[in-house]
């Protein structure tokens, strides 16, 4: 009988190394804290969508931005890292208009110069587009992992 019992605590023991416990469910109070990473809504009048960022998911993406300018030749001017190219090859960068707030605009770029795209069309002067994390809006407005 002994060793039957020896067995059976090794064998519960190799169970449990295999098969850690699950952690334990979150209570009622930390679930309602939880605040999804972004909020995509529709604008009225457009096909484009506002994406709102919680503080916590712009962190961790490091989103940056940057003031689209004007450059000495007078185009306007975005750097290359804020051009979206989405897969008709429309060209498009994500404006803020608040903090956390992003929508993407349509540009149409004259031409490339290093680091710095020449917009014939675009938003203007002085409005802050999105450099680092591009990627991460677009999949977030198109519902990738969703």
């Amino acid at each position: 009988m002994r060793g039957s019992n020896l067995s059976l605590v090794l064998m519960s023991a190799l169970a449990a190394s295999q098969f850690p416990a699950a952690a334990p469910a979150a209570t009622p109070a930390e679930a309602a804290v939880h605040t999804p990473p972004a909020r995509v809504e529709a604008m009225t009048g457009s096909n484009l969508r506002r994406i709102t960022l919680s503080d916590r998911a712009a962190k961790r993406i490091d989103i940056k931005t940057e003031e689209v300018r004007q450059g000495s030749s007078g185009q306007v001017v975005v750097p290359y890292s804020a051009v979206l190219y989405d897969l008709a090859g429309a060209t498009w960068v994500y404006a803020s208009p608040a903090p956390l707030v992003f929508v993407r605009h349509p540009v149409a770029i004259a031409r490339i110069d290093g680091a710095n795209m020449y917009l014939k069309e675009g938003p203007s002067v002085g409005t802050l587009v999105v450099t680092v994390g591009v990627p991460q809006l677009y999949g977030a407005e198109r519902g990738v992992g969703h």
